[in-house]
């Protein structure tokens, strides 16, 4: 499989110039069962991110434009009445689908935000008293703006913890853009984009991931930094039970793109800005934006020896 995955980030780069670590812990994230969280200005590749992904693993798309009118039914599907049959028919919606993009995820209530917990969560959703599963593999891309403010919800921390990660895409480097402003358009390179994975391959990857060896000293390493955002006055909080499986499962991703079949430091250091940035708050800063400082203040404070 070390073909198939290097080829699956090359065909994504080709389309997300510049933005190799990014896509790296997105597929990351794929690969560990977990759910992502994007936050980033507008145009910045968060679309095109997602439907290359999409491509590159064979897996079916929909993208769920969240807006304040959005209903949970829209998200879910509803039951219609059939008069042929005298039967109400259930109507599957767009979160029946393998990768889904809720765009701008705070601009829906929190009525219509939460219709996603159990689906994120559980792999099914609960429709008129009855449950359906979803297609596995079932990963959820979210994107919000972090800037307008106006008319939006913010997440509630039990939703923001049922994503794996949270990343930024940030600005393109100058030579990155300048490649983009010269060659084809991201529409373009989009369709010429091939599926690389299909289903069976990528559910045994995921699989596999699990098996990847964490020795007694990088399950140590990871509670000496949770453990840290515990005991410490700069965080409002500390870190749960389910971000220190996620930290540990995100490096185990992370070394299977590495091509190894053992996680290493570094490899916990890779992938713990995007674990925990968005489950820190600093102790001053109620309003929650310095998560990314905390995690470089993580990773200075604790050593891995």
């Amino acid at each position: 499989m070390k073909d198939v995955l290097n080829r699956a980030l090359d065909a994504v780069d080709q389309v997300l110039l510049g933005k190799h670590h990014a896509v790296k812990l997105a597929v990351a994230c794929i690969l560990a069962r977990g759910h992502l969280l994007i936050e980033d200005l507008p145009g910045m590749g968060k679309t095109t991110l997602s439907q290359a992904l999409a491509r590159v693993m064979g897996m079916s798309y929909q993208r769920i434009q969240f807006t304040s009118d959005l209903l949970p039914g829209d998200i879910l599907g509803t039951s219609v009445f059939d008069r042929n049959t005298a039967q109400f028919v259930f109507h599957p919606g767009p979160i029946f689908a393998e990768l889904i993009l809720a765009d701008e995820i705070n601009r829906a209530t929190p009525k219509s935000q939460s219709a996603l917990l159990e689906a994120m969560e559980e792999g099914q959703v609960t429709v008129d008293g009855s449950t359906r599963p979803l297609p596995n593999p079932f990963f959820v891309i979210a994107t919000q703006n972090p800037v307008s403010q106006a008319g939006t919800f913010a997440l509630p921390e039990s939703q923001l913890d049922r994503f794996l990660m949270r990343l930024s895409l940030g600005y393109p480097s100058p030579a990155a853009e300048k490649s983009l402003l010269m060659g084809e358009d991201r529409n373009t390179r989009l369709d010429g984009i091939e599926a690389v994975l299909n289903r069976d391959n990528l559910q045994a990857l995921q699989k596999a991931v699990p098996e990847i060896t964490a020795s007694p000293a990088i399950i140590d390493y990871i509670l000496r930094l949770v453990n840290r955002t515990r005991e410490s006055q700069v965080c409002a909080w500390g870190l749960s039970p389910r971000a220190s499986l996620g930290l540990l499962v995100a490096a185990r991703a992370w070394a299977m793109l590495e091509h190894r079949h053992y996680v290493i430091p570094e490899d916990v250091q890779a992938v713990l800005p995007a674990v925990v940035s968005h489950r820190l708050r600093a102790s001053e800063d109620p309003a929650g934006h310095g998560g990314g400082g905390l995690a470089q203040w993580l990773l200075n404070e604790v050593e891995a020896v």
